[in-house]
């Protein structure tokens, strides 16, 4: 089974080079990395050329949005997977993700990863905070050691969904550019398109420096994404996450419409205030 492995990078090769050696060494399969450049001020071209690694480009960062919908559209497979730069695939990733495809037999599916990180994650492990102190070795000694149960909701990077689902939605909102808030609302063009299966794998790990992101700190200032949500749903992030993606909760099956509890319509309230009033969240 063949992904499309999508990455949008901006100036972050050391990073980039960590995670296609990742791919190449502890992939069963043989997949297809799509890359898009954003400004290429560090040679990330001339290494994918050497690599006969496809990409696109762009002069300035335009956003993760629309950077990875711009490199999603070389896709030539049947699966779209998205990753940040700055990750590393554990052995068998590939696997586990063609079984759990078999058995639910449904293009209506979204399914992530689990990160590790050496802090700040649901699973913890000081393999290095950047690339000069990666420690491959210790990581691969010791990450079957480390596990949560497969999950409801979304840890987001890294997805996979079906092709024909993703441009059922039209991939990523680009409204949402540079990217904050861009999970979410994709979460929730799958719901409203009828995807009930969110589901996070304990099995499919990755290492996540958390070093360098498309999400500058400058650019953050031009789109606070929690509102730019609450303005085309209605609701808030967090709402959906608790009441409809049920995140963080054990995986028992595919999700369903949310109970109309008071918690729910309390919670619903307060988000119809919030959008018509556009108070701060």
């Amino acid at each position: 089974m063949k992904f499309s492995i999508i990455v949008p990078t901006l100036n972050n090769l050391n990073y980039l080079k960590i995670l296609i050696s990742s791919i190449e060494k502890n992939s069963i399969f043989e997949h297809e990395i799509i890359v898009h450049v954003n400004q290429n001020l560090d040679d990330t071209i001339e290494f994918l050329k050497t690599k006969r690694i496809k990409y696109t480009y762009s002069e300035s960062n335009i956003g993760l949005c629309s950077a990875v919908n711009k490199a999603t559209k070389l896709a030539s497979t049947q699966y779209i997977l998205y990753t940040h730069d700055d990750m590393y695939f554990l052995p068998l990733w590939d696997s586990i993700l063609k079984n759990e495809i078999e058995l639910l037999n449904t293009k209506f599916f979204y399914l992530s990863g689990t990160m590790i990180q050496q802090k700040g994650a649901d699973l913890t492990l000081d393999a290095g905070n950047d690339y000069k102190n990666f420690n491959e070795k210790y990581l691969l000694n010791n990450y079957k050691k480390i596990n949560i149960t497969n999950h409801q909701g979304s840890h987001w990077a890294p997805h996979l969904i079906h092709r024909d689902v993703w441009n059922l939605v039209n991939g990523f909102s680009e409204e949402f550019n540079p990217g904050d808030g861009s999970d979410s609302d994709l979460n929730m063009k799958l719901w409203k398109c009828g995807v009930r299966i969110f589901k996070g794998l304990n099995d499919f790990k990755v290492y996540h420096f958390g070093s360098i992101s498309l999400r500058k700190k400058k650019d953050l200032k031009k789109n606070n994404g929690t509102k730019t949500f609450l303005k085309k749903w209605g609701i808030t992030p967090r709402f959906f996450f608790d009441f409809y993606l049920k995140t963080g909760s054990r995986y028992d099956g595919p999700l369903k419409e949310p109970k109309k509890t008071f918690s729910f319509f309390k919670g619903l309230i307060i988000c119809k205030i919030k959008k018509i009033f556009l108070i701060k969240i």
